[in-house]
């Protein structure tokens, strides 16, 4: 066996990072850039009010309160064309330009409105309530850099730098192919002895999460004809997920029969609690890494392994150190296999994480990972950890973002 580390290692290294296409700043979400990205304007490319109120000299209002005439009116898309004199000010309104010769905005709340004047009750100084042309950013400033996967703020910000096309990463093409006789498919009669498969499905949304387009080659029954027929529609995609059918009993078919069609393995077994029977190698060209059936080690197989494999596709370097929690209750020492705890977190009073891992940790129980927050890590031969000791954790979905 081999470690986690190890696993994970060889896995990256045999990914190669895919190629780029263009797609529209409408589509962009949650992709990967592939290029840097510098302003195409200067944001604000104006003068812009911060406020509803009157365009003024600062120094017509420096002794206020004073009376100044109204000679016209700037609203955002329709900014007032003149200069502004001595003595004279022009109704602006939030968002709109404001008009050469003003160096300030006095809110309306500081002010009385007369017919064609405006009392100002209280002075401002220069600048006051202006937004400086290029407050924001300016033409050519690198504002998002390749490597960066887009969230919805960045995708807002691609869009004010004018930018309606993208240079991206292509999204990883991941066959996923379950097994196993005894695997139905939800709503369908199942026979004695049959469960409703959930590794598909499971496997499709992860790989969906992480920026991948997941094909799903349905599920292989125990026997020769079915493996290979379906495992050839990974024909053209970027990595072969199988679950189900890595181990070593005679139903356990992925090795034998995919061996016999150019599956070259480059290790087998690693040093994990769930999913120790996992598999890594070559579906003739194709990375194929074969997770177990059991749903648990096959989900928490996904995170540790499949997760870094899609980051490496899209040019995103794997993730930083892990965090970590305070243990709320005591564990037992580990054994030679790197241990992920399903647990759940909390914040103490003092805002500091806790981490709760579930008493049972049986790995045919789906439900319990659905409620976990995270996965407590032991590493092997780890000794008793009590209350208050900080382990890491590895969290799931969006807990400690």
């Amino acid at each position: 066996m081999i470690s986690v580390e190890d696993a994970t290692a060889r896995i990256v290294a045999e990914m190669h990072t895919l190629g780029t296409e263009t797609v529209s700043v409408s589509a962009a979400m949650g992709r990967v850039l592939a290029e840097d990205l510098a302003a195409r304007v200067t944001h604000p490319p104006f003068p812009v009010s911060a406020m509803d109120g009157y365009a003024v000299r600062s120094a017509d209002v420096a002794s206020a309160p004073v009376t100044l005439r109204v000679i016209g009116e700037s609203a955002a898309g329709h900014p007032f064309a003149g200069t502004l004199g001595p003595g004279e000010a022009v109704r602006t309104f939030t968002g709109a330009v404001v008009c050469a010769g003003a160096d300030a905005v006095v809110m309306q709340e500081n002010t009385d409105a007369g017919p064609g004047t405006v009392r100002v009750r209280a002075g401002v100084i220069q600048g006051t309530h202006v937004r400086p042309p290029g407050m924001d950013f300016s033409v050519g400033e690198l504002l998002l850099g390749a490597g960066r996967r887009l969230t919805f703020r960045d995708v807002g910000l691609a869009a004010a730098m004018n930018m309606p096309w993208l240079r991206v990463r292509r999204r990883p093409r991941i066959a996923i192919l379950s097994t196993g006789d005894e695997i139905g498919l939800p709503g369908d009669p199942v026979g004695p002895g049959c469960v409703f498969g959930s590794n598909g499905f499971a496997l499709s949304a992860y790989v969906t999460s992480l920026g991948g387009v997941a094909i799903d080659l349905g599920i292989a029954g125990d026997d020769r004809a079915s493996l290979l027929a379906l495992a050839s529609g990974a024909k053209g995609a970027d990595m072969l997920v199988t679950s189900g059918g890595v181990s070593v009993g005679d139903h356990d078919l992925i090795q034998q029969v995919l061996g016999e069609a150019g599956l070259k393995i480059d290790f087998w077994k690693v040093a994990v609690r769930p999913g120790k029977p996992l598999v890594f190698g070559h579906f003739g060209d194709i990375p194929l890494l074969g997770l177990p059936g059991n749903p648990v080690s096959a989900m928490v197989g996904a995170v540790l392994f499949l997760e870094p494999a899609l980051r490496a596709m899209q040019g995103l370097p794997h993730r930083g150190p892990r965090a970590s929690a305070v243990l709320t209750r005591g564990l037992e020492a580990n054994d030679s296999r790197e241990d992920y705890l399903r647990a759940t977190l909390s914040h103490a009073a003092d805002g500091s994480l806790r981490v709760t891992p579930f008493e049972r940790q049986d790995s045919a129980m789906l439900a319990t990972l659905c409620r976990a927050d995270c996965l407590a890590v032991r590493p092997p031969n780890a000794p008793p950890a009590k209350p208050g000791d900080r382990i890491e954790i590895v969290a799931l979905d969006s807990f400690c973002a």
